[in-house]
């Protein structure tokens, strides 16, 4: 043992000695390869300091995720400069590096500038269109700069004098034949490992594409930006082929599927202010459940049941791969998701909308803001609100995170109710806000202190499914505690409250637990009781209205911006939307989910197979007019869905402008949170008597006095440490 000890010791000594002793690199310097590793170790060095000093050491959550940032930048790196190994001459050899590392630096660079800026990374398309650096007029001068940024340059700046000094020499020996190609083989494999390794980790990174930084966090910043790259080509190309009699084609099929309006509810919420819950993982079989007898949403199911509400109990999510953005771009626009990824991650930067937001803006002059205790980056939000015709985007910058208020997914949802109080009031009524709710997450954990001790949950052997009512509890404790915020202040009579689940909260895979709670075999468990677990809540609740009634049609995400509309007095008829009003008495009962499936209130299709609804039986052998009735509906939807997907791959909407509506300009929006508060302020004052925020109506004091929560955490004093992780709602590989 001894032996291996003083063995090993004289290696390292030896390693040191002849390679890492200062007194050694300059005359690795004075050689190819030498020259070489150096500029790769000096880029690599500059690419950890960016990730620490600047991108807030990209929000790693363990060692396996600190050694795969750590790495990544060493495989690409290798691959990309082995290739001037290939070189001969001297002098082209030495300026090839230089050059090589300037632009790679170059690149770090600008987005740490732009970083610092936005908390985001630079796309192909804001390389190209510089301009939107400097956003809302700023100059990129008033960006700050800090000590540390001499180093990006530093190494370039030594290197140029060292070879002007010739102190570094031109090594006229040249490399041996294959040794080029070794090296670059390293970097690919270097590379391949660190791919397989974020896959991983992070399982579909590079098909869901949730978020800039998880790209940059796994496999660095040149392979983020070529990925970019590619995509951006991927869709140009697709979009150059794009015809207006496409969007012809589109114009006729809505046309054709267009539902007409149900007199009896047009304009029934007209003039009224418009919130929009949006209740993560929340899904229809929570309402009216009762757990140990107990009711798990006591106060969504008196709003439920209430006169003033029109609820849906047979309205499924319709997402694909997309989730949260899926169904917030449903309801915004009315149009489907993608076949694959996230049409907000993948089209969002640059696509044209025909939005809620805006449509609401410049018909009846709503204002909008959408709230959320997560980052504003996730699905690309800063970049699609703008788009949508968002004025403004309040997000996890602009709230009190620290401690034990946020959950590992954002601000808990008692906290971002009230918290959002500030920026609410300061909205021109009538106003079109979203609230983007995050507690009910999996894996549905909460702290002791925001549990309901009289709430026993049940005991179903899945503590993922047990939890779900726990959350689902506390999702309604906040939403009534909001409720009463709005009665109090005086907004209540005068709000549309709409509430919706995005998609399912209990995977298939934990789904068979779900069958003790139902009081179904779970032994008999298959994917009509699957499928029945789609259904997610919709409930419109208008204060007032004295006709609500529970509608038992089917129907699904994509039918609720025609449905919000028309009850506010908006014919969509010149919009191109998909969905039909659920209000209609003309429109269709066949749900379309994203992978071509479909369910009817009498028969379904899944994975194949047909079902029977009402017997939740196999429809093994259908009759031949069945059959025909089957291949009609299935016809419908894949029409449907290609619809879709034409419009928004080929963004055929640049070529349509509905009467009435204007395209949005995305550039003249700034969601910082500086020039929010002043811009709602200014706003605010500058109307004077004439301003309708719930503030001025209040005398132009806080109406935030007002919000009674019972949140633990809701006096504790601002920290320097949070839970929340910079990732998507609907990030599952940290969760089971």
């Amino acid at each position: 043992m001894e032996i291996m000890k003083k063995r090993a010791k004289k290696s390292l000594n030896n390693f040191w000695d002849h390679i890492l002793s200062p007194k050694n690199w300059l005359n690795q310097l004075n050689t190819r390869i030498g020259f070489f590793m150096w500029t790769i170790v000096f880029l690599t060095l500059k690419t950890i300091l960016a990730y620490g000093a600047d991108f807030q050491w990209l929000h790693v959550q363990d060692l396996f995720q600190i050694i795969l940032m750590l790495v990544n930048p060493i495989g690409f790196t290798v691959m990309l400069f082995s290739l001037i190994l290939f070189i001969k001459s001297k002098p082209i050899y030495y300026g090839a590096l230089i050059i090589l590392n300037g632009l790679m630096s170059l690149l770090l660079y600008l987005n740490v500038i732009y970083f610092r800026e936005f908390s985001d990374f630079m796309s192909i398309n804001t390389i190209l269109g510089y301009k939107t650096v400097n956003q809302g007029g700023k100059a990129a001068g008033a960006i700050a700069f800090n000590i540390h940024d001499i180093l990006f340059w530093v190494d370039i700046i030594i290197l140029i004098v060292l070879l002007v000094l010739r102190k570094i020499k031109f090594d006229n020996q040249l490399l041996p034949r294959f040794k080029p190609f070794k090296i670059f083989t390293v970097g690919v494999f270097i590379f391949m490992a660190n791919l397989l390794f974020s896959d991983i980790d992070r399982p579909q990174l590079l098909t869901r594409q949730f978020d800039r930084e998880y790209m940059v966090k796994y496999l660095g910043l040149g392979p983020f930006t070529i990925f970019d790259a590619f995509n951006t080509y991927q869709t140009e190309q697709v979009r150059k082929s794009a015809t207006p009699k496409e969007l012809t084609q589109v114009k006729d099929y809505v046309s054709k599927h267009y539902a007409g309006i149900n007199p009896e509810f047009y304009g029934k919420a007209k003039g009224k202010n418009v919130i929009v819950l949006h209740l993560e993982s929340f899904q229809q079989m929570s309402i009216d459940r009762r757990i140990n007898g107990q009711e798990v949403t006591p106060f969504l199911n008196s709003i439920y049941h209430d006169q003033g509400t029109i609820a849906f109990d047979n309205f499924f999510n319709q997402v694909g791969q997309g989730k949260t953005s899926d169904a917030e771009n449903m309801l915004e626009t009315s149009t489907f998701g993608l076949p694959q990824g996230s049409l907000f991650s993948k089209l969002g930067n640059d696509q044209t909308f025909q939005a809620m937001p805006g449509i609401l803006q410049q018909r009846a002059g709503y204002s909008s803001a959408v709230f959320h205790g997560n980052q504003g980056t996730f699905w690309n939000r800063n970049n699609v609100y703008k788009h949508m015709g968002y004025q403004n985007w309040i997000s996890s910058d602009y709230f009190d995170s620290t401690g034990k208020k946020a959950t590992t997914w954002g601000l808990k949802d008692k906290l971002l109710f009230r918290d959002s109080v500030p920026y609410l009031e300061l909205l021109q009524q009538p106003f079109y806000a979203k609230y983007l709710t995050v507690t009910n997450h999996t894996p549905f954990t909460l702290d002791r202190a925001d549990l309901d001790p009289e709430f026993v949950t049940s005991d179903t052997g899945s503590a993922l499914v047990d939890n779900y009512f726990v959350t689902n509890h506390y999702l309604d404790e906040a939403v009534k505690e909001f409720f009463t915020y709005l009665k109090k202040s005086g907004l209540y009579d005068n709000t549309m409250v709409v509430m919706y689940g995005d998609h399912y909260g209990i995977p298939n895979t934990d789904a068979k637990y779900l069958a003790s709670v139902l009081g179904k075999d779970s032994d008999k468990w298959g994917d009509l009781d699957n499928a029945n677990l789609q259904r997610v809540p919709f409930i419109v609740h208008i204060p007032g209205m004295k006709k609500g009634y529970i509608d038992h049609q089917f129907g699904g995400e994509i039918d609720v911006a025609p449905t919000i509309e028309h009850l506010l007095g908006i014919s969509t008829k010149s919009y191109i939307q998909l969905g039909q009003d659920l209000l209609s008495k003309d429109r269709s009962n066949v749900v379309a989910f994203r992978n071509k499936d479909w369910i009817t209130p009498t028969y379904a299709s899944l994975s194949g197979r047909y079902w029977s609804v009402k017997t939740n039986e196999i429809i093994v052998k259908p009759s031949a007019s069945l059959q025909k009735k089957f291949d009609d509906i299935q016809s419908s939807v894949n029409k449907k869905l290609a619809m879709s997907d034409n419009l928004n791959q080929k963004n055929l909407l640049c070529f349509y402008t509905p009467k009435k509506f204007k395209p949005i300009d995305a550039d003249k929006f700034n969601y910082s949170k500086i020039a929010t508060q002043n811009r709602l302020t200014k706003q605010n004052k500058s109307l004077g008597q004439d301003s309708k925020s719930l503030l001025a109506k209040n005398g132009n004091k806080s109406t935030l006095s007002q919000y009674v929560t019972d949140a633990p955490e809701a006096n504790d004093e601002t920290t320097d440490s949070t839970r929340l992780m910079p990732r998507n709602a609907d990030d599952w590989s940290q969760s089971e």
